[in-house]
């Protein structure tokens, strides 16, 4: 996976990669070039005392020198610049995937996760990007070229390196073996720092209200050990590395000086050529040693790429059509025919046998009890879910035969949760129209019973609202969704639980200016209150995933019995009450 990600993500720049390449084989040239140089150096210049020669070489050399440190620093930088791109169109198509995803697949891998994954896993990713940019080319070269370079120099001594490189590379192999398991629990790991983190953020009033500070420090502290834990063990493994590469190469320098004294002292090996052979075998030596900076990374990096590459491969449960419908006959209808719906390895379904049929400008509301399907249901007119038997049929079509976007510009949808974001008030309610100007923004927020509170916040439409709107009441950020449904102008507007929050009169003032202003949708609402839904076109009861009873709220006091104890126990509340 990791080489998939690589080959797909790079090719499009190409030519950054192809300028490392060039200016490392330079680099790496110069470095092969620059022993021999110095050994001729050594033996022409300083033993026989000539000055001018001195001079000359080395003055050449302090150019290749010059020449290599430019070289290195423009292919480093053209494989940083590889390297950001990559992370980039890495991120973005990560982003792009996963905003396709149903809330199936979302609560498959986890908000959490999917943010480490977009974050993290690319980060290492990138990194190895980076790495290999910057040693890929040189170290082979370093190593074949030094060890030809080597043998020429003398190829009695060869055997030195014929040992020290198996030897090194043994030892790296082994460290790095026992490093990918821990790699790979830490990115475990770290999903689980991000869980418990943003539950506990996102909980906050929860954790105080029940005094359980305590205990979420505790939940944190071991998730967080965990961590630690598996960081210092593939730290220590990596600390061992360096020490053990430092080990093999310094002994290895030793044993050249050491069998190369006794050569120049029989007079079979000259001091320019025992230096010439000590800086080729370092030379190798640092290429493997280069070399284990990638393969530190590698095994990270692979698990993070196989994280990525999963997100990747998972495609949405809800299919576009090839060839979606773009123009709708009817405005405002909706049909469910025979639906049904079941969640993967459930032994029962979530719904079964819906059949509704709702006219363009109706009103049409679910009640059940908690678990009934209510929100299962509602959530398959945009799509998203999909159901699993049956057809659900907006204006005519089958919403998995119309074009989303189509599909989408019909609907306004305002959800059981709602959910405002860091911003603005009219940031917020334009989600629903980008183009809606502050005369449209205060007719949707007077509908939703929302203007007086936001003409009293400081700045009006340009008030600050904070991430999930937690500056404001729950019955304030109710409305404020619905002002945001409302501004795009929909034929369809979908209300789960959406008025729950509000008080009996401000329910009942909002309902009716729905009704006065927005003449000619169709509404579909879910909601507890029997007070919300009783001048409903046709009420829908639903019961263990069933309409048990469908009709008005006379029709069905008289023939249902589940809607007839909804009414009396919610009648008993209020007297009581």
């Amino acid at each position: 996976m990791l080489m998939k990600l690589l080959t797909h993500y790079l090719r499009p720049h190409w030519p950054l990669l192809v300028g490392v390449v060039v200016f490392q084989l330079l680099q790496s040239f110069a470095s092969l070039y620059l022993p021999t140089l110095n050994a001729d150096l050594i033996d022409q210049g300083v033993i026989k005392g000539d000055t001018g020669y001195i001079m000359a070489n080395g003055g050449f050399m302090l150019v290749i020198t010059l020449g290599q440190v430019v070289c290195n620093i423009v292919a480093v930088y053209f494989g940083a610049k590889a390297a950001m791109r990559l992370g980039r169109d890495l991120r973005g198509a990560l982003f792009s995937h996963v905003g396709a995803f149903s809330e199936r697949e979302v609560t498959k891998f986890g908000a959490p996760s999917l943010i480490t994954r977009n974050t993290n896993d690319v980060q290492q990713v990138q990194m190895l990007v980076l790495m290999t940019c910057t040693l890929l080319v040189s170290a082979p070269i370093l190593c074949i070229g030094g060890i030809i370079l080597a043998m020429q120099q003398d190829f009695g001594m060869s055997w030195l390196i014929a040992v020290s490189v198996p030897l090194l590379l043994i030892c790296v192999v082994l460290i790095i073996w026992r490093m990918v398991p821990q790699f790979r629990k830490m990115q475990v790991r770290i999903d689980q720092v991000n869980r418990v983190l943003r539950e506990q953020l996102t909980g906050i009033r929860v954790v105080r209200a029940f005094v359980r500070e305590d205990i979420e420090r505790d939940r944190f502290r071991t998730a967080n050990a965990d961590v630690t834990e598996t960081a210092l063990k593939a730290g220590r493994l990596m600390a061992l590395m360096f020490p053990t590469v430092m080990l093999v190469l310094n002994i290895s320098s030793v044993a050249v000086i050491w069998f190369g004294a006794f050569r120049i002292d029989d007079g079979s090996l000259q001091v320019g050529t025992l230096t010439a052979f000590l800086s080729y075998l370092m030379q190798i030596l640092m290429g493997v040693m280069m070399a284990t900076f990638m393969f530190v990374m590698v095994p990270r990096a692979a698990v993070c790429a196989d994280r990525i590459g999963e997100v990747l491969q998972t495609d949405s449960t809800v299919k576009m059509a090839e060839h979606p419908v773009t123009e709708l006959g009817e405005h405002g209808s909706v049909e469910l025919f025979e639906v049904g719906f079941a969640y993967p390895g459930a032994e029962d379904p979530v719904l079964s046998d819906i059949n509704v049929r709702i006219e363009p400008g109706q009103t049409v509301a679910i009640i059940g009890s908690t678990g009934s399907g209510k929100t299962t249901l509602i959530n398959l007119l945009p799509r998203l879910f999909d159901a699993t038997s049956g057809s659900v049929l907006i204006d005519g079509v089958d919403v998995a035969e119309l074009d989303a976007d189509v599909l989408w510009s019909r609907i306004g949808l305002v959800p059981q949760k709602p959910y405002l974001f860091s911003g603005t008030v009219a940031s917020n309610l334009r989600y629903g129209d980008p183009d809606a100007d502050d005369e449209a923004l205060w007719r949707a927020l007077e509908i939703a019973q929302a203007r007086d509170f936001v003409e009293a916040m400081e700045g009006g439409l340009e008030a600050e609202i904070t991430q999930g709107g937690t500056n404001v009441s729950g019955g304030q950020r109710q409305r404020l969704a619905i002002a945001r449904a409302l501004v795009k102008r929909a034929e369809i507007y979908v209300f789960d639980d959406s008025f729950s929050a509000l008080d009996l009169a401000t329910d009942a003032r909002l309902r009716r200016a729905l009704k006065q202003k927005e003449r000619g949708s169709t509404f579909v609402i879910v909601a507890q209150r029997v007070s919300t839904i009783i001048d409903a076109d046709q009420i829908l009861v639903l019961e263990n995933g069933r309409i048990v009873g469908a009709g008005t709220h006379e029709e069905l006091l008289e023939t249902s019995e589940t809607y007839a104890e909804i009414v009396s126990s919610q009648l008993a509340a209020e007297e009581a009450a």
